[in-house]
């Protein structure tokens, strides 16, 4: 019988924004974490205080100052938001040592076979020792969810969180899998989300109550045959996916929100460059080269679009990385060209360089010698006088 378990870290960003600010976002009831209360971008956690407002992730600062006028705003953290993420991985892995880190605030545990360790006490029970250990050692609160698989058990965190009314830790015993299914909705599910809701909604189907009352042909009839196994296997509780230890940071992601909306094509280059220079310089600060290079664009209706290109071998260098990523951006420019207010970008496929300081990659026709000779050079002059010692054209 599997025993998985999933860890998430309560209002993770509010709490670790809280602890590098004691005297001020520390003592803020009402917080918003994402940025400044001039600034144009989004809010990426608040407060549990600021959520009664009406406050959600995702949203615009300035609409949630209208919701909630008296929040304080910070900016996000970054790196010590990376920093005790990582320090609570490592305390969970006195627990367990399978971990998956789900994202930056969750984690996946596979207790199974781990019984006899516990001296077979109940799941909710080891659960339990687990949340008071990383409060003890972290100083921070997560909420844990339990069953025989993943589905399962992040159903049951999403349920256990203060913000949902839980107190904490929910085990779903095994067997009582699709009593606690029942109660749920389909919006429960993970991946289930609002455009997919309305579809289903326009069929009578709204909990999986509903769904559980059609046989699977019944289903398909309504939806896709791919959505109807899929949504059928979930409804039902079914999920073989195994929990791995993931070691590796998934990738390296660094964004902009624009105080003004950018029409130019070549403002919006500019930006890229400043973030493709960031984002590539700290992966090789931490002994990585990337695969995948992805770029991100928000326009100014909050449409949200994306593209990205996985490399035939990992590269390091700014020139490949940056030639991607415009011809990434020339690509989704050119299908919708309108004003923009946020452009990003994400480097993913990560894997450690054996030798950091000679960068000893095969050459391929990506990246040159010469590209990862220059590349070298420039990170020890940056190393020696500071990042902005030395910066592309198009930056200086």
């Amino acid at each position: 019988m599997r025993r998985i378990l999933l860890a998430d870290a309560d209002a993770f960003y509010v709490a670790v924004a809280r602890a590098v600010d004691p005297d001020g976002a520390g003592k803020a009831a009402l917080l918003i974490v994402g940025g400044s209360r001039e600034s144009r971008g989004v809010v990426c956690s608040a407060s549990y205080e600021t959520r009664k407002f009406g406050v959600r992730s995702a949203m615009p600062i300035a609409r949630a100052l209208r919701l909630c006028p008296g929040a304080m705003c910070v900016p996000v953290p970054f790196k010590e938001c990376i920093r005790r993420s990582a320090e609570i991985r490592e305390a969970l892995q006195h627990y367990t040592p399978v971990v998956e880190g789900a994202s930056i605030d969750e984690w996946y545990l596979d207790l199974t076979g781990t019984e006899g360790i516990y001296q077979h006490e109940p799941l909710a029970a080891t659960a339990h020792r687990i949340r008071e250990g990383i409060r003890a050692q972290t100083g921070l609160a997560l909420s844990i969810g339990g069953g025989t698989n993943k589905l399962i058990a992040k159903m049951a965190v999403d349920r256990a969180k203060p913000s949902r009314g839980g107190e904490g830790i929910l085990i779903v015993e095994p067997g009582s899998e699709q009593d606690f299914l029942r109660s749920c909705a389909l919006a429960d599910i993970p991946l289930v989300g609002p455009k997919f809701q309305a579809r289903l909604a326009a069929h009578g189907l709204i909990t999986v109550e509903d769904v559980l009352r059609h046989d699977l042909t019944a289903l398909e009839r309504c939806i896709s045959k791919r959505e109807a196994h899929w949504l059928w296997n979930r409804a039902h509780g079914r999920d073989e996916g195994d929990v791995f230890h993931r070691t590796m940071n998934r990738g390296i992601s660094r964004d902009e929100t624009f105080s003004k909306d950018l029409t130019d094509d070549g403002d919006i280059e500019r930006e890229l460059l400043r973030l493709v220079t960031r984002a590539a310089a700290d992966m090789r600060g931490d002994g990585l080269t990337a695969r995948t290079v992805a770029v991100r664009l928000r326009d100014w209706d909050f449409k949200t679009r994306g593209a990205q290109r996985t490399l035939p071998e990992p590269v390091v260098s700014d020139r490949v990385i940056l030639r991607v990523a415009h011809e990434l951006l020339a690509k989704l420019r050119s299908a919708r060209r309108v004003p923009a207010r946020l452009v990003g970008v994400r480097l993913s496929g990560l894997k450690a360089v054996v030798a950091v300081d000679q960068l000893e990659l095969p050459t391929t026709g990506q990246e040159t010698e010469r590209d990862r000779g220059l590349t070298r050079a420039i990170d020890r002059v940056r190393g020696k006088f500071g990042p902005k010692s030395i910066l592309p054209g198009g930056l200086s």
